[in-house]
């Protein structure tokens, strides 16, 4: 299982993921889910995976040799927009569905691959995507403040009760973190090493990125900081009268 969130914002952008894949209980390995194109001062474009690992890593090959192809087609690197960027991503899903489509039929989960993507291109202001299996796709509009793949309903209500375009990065970071150890203590098939990006606004470059391990420090202190911090606001809350 997979769980990955992309936040957008007033003063820029949060991008996270976890590492675990598994195959069942006896098959499990780490892989880093999420892509990054930069071109420091033309564009930031992030890409966060889940699902059939086998099917995002053709996906982001496929990306990768367009990139490098030198044929004049287009590709990450030229694409003029975010909007056209995310079309890119789509049309490699459908090409690697359609190759592969006949010989995952008798899978019932399929090609089964989706992402987040977001980012910056020179020009235009951040946008935020959310691109599902089918290669169909919607952006973040002003009521939106995140988008959330895989394992989502656990860390799901930190970010609704936290997070607004308003909040700032270093309080979003806090936040979809919490949501990672939430997620974590309640599903043993999301779990470490997170990696997060936190994107500043205009800025056309990755200027924080970080890989937290097993046993990371400031991990552990601020899951214990929330549990402790929830149950004294808990026990401050008013009592049913009967």
């Amino acid at each position: 299982m997979t769980y990955c969130t992309g936040v957008l914002l007033e003063e820029g952008m949060i991008f996270a993921s976890d590492s675990r894949t598994n195959a069942g209980l006896d098959n499990i390995a780490k892989y880093c889910k999420m892509t990054v194109f930069e071109r420091p001062g033309d564009r930031v474009i992030v890409m966060l995976s889940s699902g059939n690992l086998a099917g995002t890593q053709a996906v982001i090959s496929v990306l990768n040799q367009r990139c490098t192809a030198g044929d004049g087609s287009d590709n990450l690197w030229n694409a003029r927009t975010m909007f056209d960027a995310v079309t890119l991503i789509s049309d490699a899903m459908r090409d690697v569905d359609r190759r592969d489509s006949e010989y995952l039929q008798e899978n019932p989960a399929g090609f089964n691959a989706s992402f987040i993507v977001g980012g910056q291109i020179n020009g235009e202001s951040q946008r935020l995507f959310r691109i599902y299996a089918e290669g169909n796709f919607i952006e973040a509009g002003t009521d939106t403040t995140y988008f959330q793949t895989g394992e989502a309903k656990y860390g799901r209500p930190v970010l609704e009760r936290v997070i607004t375009r308003a909040t700032p990065l270093a309080d979003a970071t806090k936040c979809v973190l919490v949501s990672f150890d939430s997620t974590m203590r309640s599903n043993l098939s999301v779990g470490m090493p997170i990696d997060i990006i936190c994107y500043q606004r205009d800025s056309l470059e990755v200027r924080m990125r970080r890989r937290l391990v097993e046993g990371d420090d400031y991990f552990k202190t601020l899951g214990q900081e929330w549990s402790e911090g929830t149950r004294r606001v808990f026990r401050g809350l008013p009592e049913l009268v009967w």
